[in-house]
């Protein structure tokens, strides 16, 4: 009989955190699970390890393999995963005891649901920098799907190792694709521009292990400029497809990065928009750069105009929002942050 959940479990060198990770997740209170654990040629003893474990409890399957990376893992465990959901997991994370529980029940709840995370909780705190904390602190602040699909292309909203997803619907859309980029943000992207819906368990439920060794840290596909490759993919195969103009706000470096993808991807903006009178006047990329109070003239001379705001800048992102709904734009349909 297959289990209601399996567990997807890549494994690379993770000997010193795999014990609390698997201990965790032995101590959930739902127990029709598996847990489906791809060792990446790890060779720190990580083997050697699920081994001992998968010994005391069948729950536990393991396939072993040469060290291909966390794609080719995630897709290998994702095709011997029986379980109706696929709950993602980290071998440097731990659970807390009723997540697979929580988790499955709002699935149960709520069948038009495609993804279930839930808050996070950064631990080795003194490993945590000021940036994880906000954005842990913006994660944890976004918990139902308007919420959720209204920030999409800020940062990947969904914490991956908390996850949980339908199987045959993963399967539906390709699984985990290696593309330059996040694999993760990929997939939620996704997700969106099919029409999923998203939403968290209000609770912490996920330990978040923070350490230099980190893929996030460490593999180059989790860069800022690889976040804004995926983020310029999926504005134009998204939001942008069939506008007859698109306006850029923000000539800094946030903006001056994405536009660059931006026109790669063919969709060169009408306009940038910024407030500093050093810049406005001048252009960007050969696109003139305009004040926001000539945004609603230059906005008039279109039948389906769009809006994408880049500013990086601490507080802007509240302001300009305000800005923009005051002058009857409606966020979602006609501008869109992406920063």
């Amino acid at each position: 009989m297959s289990p209601l959940i399996s567990v997807l479990l890549p494994v690379f060198n993770a000997a010193p955190t795999l014990d609390d990770t698997l201990r965790s997740l032995f101590a959930q209170t739902l127990v029709e699970f598996e847990i489906v654990a791809v060792d990446d040629g790890s060779d720190d003893g990580s083997a050697e390890l699920l081994q001992r474990w998968s010994a005391k409890d069948a729950r536990l399957r393991v396939k072993r393999g040469p060290h291909r990376g966390i794609v080719a893992t995630l897709n290998s465990g994702l095709e011997l995963c029986r379980g109706t959901l696929v709950a993602r997991m980290d071998a440097d994370d731990t659970v807390h005891a009723q997540r697979l529980e929580k988790q499955s029940r709002m699935f149960a709840a709520r069948p038009e649901l495609s993804v279930v995370g839930s808050l996070v909780e950064t631990v080795s705190r003194e490993e945590v920098g000021e940036g994880l904390r906000i954005y842990e602190q913006w994660l944890n602040s976004l918990v139902d799907h308007q919420d959720i699909s209204r920030e999409m292309f800020i940062e990947s909203p969904i914490a991956h190792p908390s996850a949980m997803v339908r199987r045959d619907e993963i399967l539906q859309l390709g699984g985990y694709r290696e593309c330059g980029w996040p694999e993760d943000y990929d997939l939620w992207l996704r997700y969106h521009l099919q029409g999923g819906r998203f939403a968290k368990v209000n609770e912490v439920l996920l330990y978040w292990r923070e350490h230099p060794g980190r893929l996030t840290r460490t593999d180059g596909r989790y860069s800022v400029e690889n976040f804004l490759k995926v983020k310029a993919h999926f504005l134009i195969a998204g939001p942008l497809a069939d506008r007859d103009a698109v306006f850029l706000w923000g000539a800094g470096k946030t903006g001056r990065r994405l536009s660059k993808h931006l026109i790669r991807g063919g969709c060169t903006p009408t306009a940038v928009v910024d407030i500093d009178p050093k810049k406005i006047g001048s252009v960007l990329r050969g696109r003139p750069i305009v004040a926001p109070d000539a945004l609603p003239q230059q906005w008039a001379r279109f039948q389906r105009p769009f809006l994408v705001v880049a500013v990086a800048s601490r507080g802007a992102r509240a302001l300009i929002r305000q800005s923009l709904t005051t002058e009857g734009l409606v966020e979602g349909a006609d501008f869109i942050f992406a920063a």
